[in-house]
């Protein structure tokens, strides 16, 4: 009897083994060159997705959060200012405004994109808003439509975070080519992932590239000369050299990625687990799981794909036991951390964040995932919800 495949959540060696010679090369010649910091091989991987992103502008910068935190000190975030986003994603977007000393606004999510929901944006505008923040999560774009239109109508400043969605698309057109700036992170399990932290803010326009640029760099230009108080936010030589190897790909990987999730979508229906949004709503969720929702004019590329499920901690337990990865993202909303107790939310305040935080489960989707490993994921679930039906 042959043993069935171990599915991990990820595993970044096939893509390292496909590209090992063109990587080591790239990594050699940074290394022969001894120019670490800055310098041709991030230039060249800036103008890369700069063009990528459909902006003329593209900033190297240390990481994800990095680039948020200076894409709101370009455009002179103050401490009381308020900036709108969700409270349902990485806490990287919630700490950059706090750590600029600014109040973070917060709407609830979409449930069926996990995204905000851009039709309760406007309720929460004051004469304090300065920037609304849509996270672009799991790979997926917010409705920015909706949204720029809203944003204009009031004098706001968007800042894209889409740390997991560079190369994402809505309508044809690609995230952080809506907002006046947009943030990508390089964190190696994003999409086009780096050996190391790394990120970018994209933009269209020159003033807020040139404020990054001083940004990133203690604000300094020329050397030892500072126009204003930055940090160092810079990105490193083998960072940008390894990504640049890895962009032209990035297509590709997003195409292999979709296809996982039609074979998912395919499976999961054929296995009779798929539900719906109202079962969602009214509590039906306990014989099978709300799939993924790619909305309407959206490009989706699963950067992440995730579930919901009303049974989630059973069901993670039985997955791992049977070698099947999965991983929650994220256990709790940012109104429910610790550290943002101060912002005086109570539960049941963002009621779709809450339980996208209680019920949510990621499944492997990474592109070298086989169609034999996709089967042996439904598999498992499948034998999972037939041993604990009701």
């Amino acid at each position: 009897m042959v043993n069935p495949p171990k599915v991990p959540l990820l595993d970044l060696k096939p893509q390292y083994q496909a590209l090992k010679p063109e990587l080591d090369a790239a990594l050699a010649r940074v290394v022969e060159s001894q120019y670490f910091i800055l310098g041709p091989e991030v230039a060249c991987f800036e103008a890369g997705v700069a063009a990528y992103c459909g902006v003329h502008h593209g900033i190297g910068v240390s990481s994800g959060t990095d680039a948020l935190i200076v894409a709101m000190m370009a455009i002179g975030i103050q401490p009381g200012d308020e900036v709108i986003t969700t409270p349902y994603t990485f806490f990287g977007t919630v700490g950059s405004i706090v750590r600029l000393g600014a109040k973070p606004v917060l709407v609830d999510i979409e449930p069926q994109s996990f995204n905000i929901d851009v039709s309760k944006i406007e309720a929460a505008i004051t004469p304090k808003t300065r920037v609304i923040a849509p996270v672009h999560l799991f790979g997926q774009m917010a409705d920015m439509g909706s949204l720029m239109k809203l944003a204009k109508a009031h004098n706001l400043i968007v800042i894209e975070d889409a740390a997991q969605a560079v190369g994402a698309q809505q309508n044809g057109q690609p995230a952080c080519s809506f907002g006046e700036l947009g943030c990508l992170s390089f964190f190696p399990t994003k999409n086009l992932g780096g050996f190391g932290d790394g990120g970018m803010v994209v933009t269209p326009h020159e003033a807020h590239a040139h404020s990054v640029r001083q940004l990133r760099n203690h604000g300094m230009e020329p050397k030892y000369i500072h126009a204003q108080v930055g940090g160092n936010f810079r990105l490193d030589a083998l960072q940008a050299a390894i990504l640049n190897i890895k962009l032209p790909h990035l297509n590709t990987w997003h195409e292999q990625r979709r296809k996982n999730a039609d074979l998912y979508l395919e499976a999961f229906s054929a296995a009779g687990l798929t539900r719906s949004l109202e079962d969602l709503e009214n509590g039906n969720l306990r014989a099978g799981i709300l799939l993924p929702t790619e909305m309407p004019g959206n490009y989706h590329i699963y950067n992440q794909f995730v579930i919901y499920t009303e049974q989630r901690e059973d069901l993670m337990a039985y997955m791992q036991t049977h070698d099947v990865g999965c991983e929650i993202y994220y256990p709790l909303a940012l109104h429910q951390q610790e550290c943002f107790k101060n912002l005086g939310h109570q539960a049941g305040d963002f009621p779709h964040a809450e339980r996208a935080a209680a019920m949510s489960l990621a499944l492997p989707i990474y592109p070298d995932l086989t169609p034999e490993m996709i089967a042996r994921v439904v598999e498992v679930i499948a034998a999972f919800f037939q041993s604990h039906a009701a």
